[in-house]
């Protein structure tokens, strides 16, 4: 069963409240809309986060391991030092997001545009991309560690 927004925000603010990480792995949470929403610290692990809004969001250490974010707008969202290990971000839009410190190893970059990202300190060994991804000019990604993949 897919949770509203508002469930959403319910059980973040009742785990926050209580002291304790939101869990909100392996859960449907496609196509939902968390614009601008402060979802710092959420454990998504392995959530089906397929062409949600997180455009602007605060997702600051969060746990997005093995998360599907296929065709997510994550445009100018906080992902510092979140883990995104092994995500599918096929088609994402990362453009202008701030992935200072964040582990992408293993993820799927293709097709996403990463445009005017900052990747400072990401590490993207083994991530993968196709011709299709956009960069910034100035970052290359082999160097990064990535690998294209058609």
């Amino acid at each position: 069963m897919q949770l509203t927004e508002a469930q959403v925000a319910e059980l973040v603010e009742l785990a926050r409240s209580r002291g304790e990480q939101p869990d909100l792995s392996r859960r449907d949470l496609s196509k939902l809309g968390f614009y601008r929403a402060d979802l710092s610290g959420v454990n998504f692990n392995q959530a089906d986060l397929s062409g949600a809004n997180f455009s602007r969001a605060r997702l600051y250490q969060a746990n997005l391991f093995d998360a599907d974010l296929s065709g997510a707008s994550l445009f100018g969202a906080d992902l510092r030092e979140v883990d995104l290990r092994r995500s599918n971000l096929f088609g994402a839009g990362l453009g202008k997001a701030d992935l200072r410190g964040a582990d992408l190893r293993g993820a799927s970059l293709a097709g996403a545009d990463v445009n005017h990202a900052d990747l400072t300190g990401a590490d993207l060994r083994g991530a993968t991309y196709s011709r299709k991804t956009r960069w910034s000019v100035d970052f290359d990604p082999d160097q990064a560690g990535a690998v294209m993949r058609n």
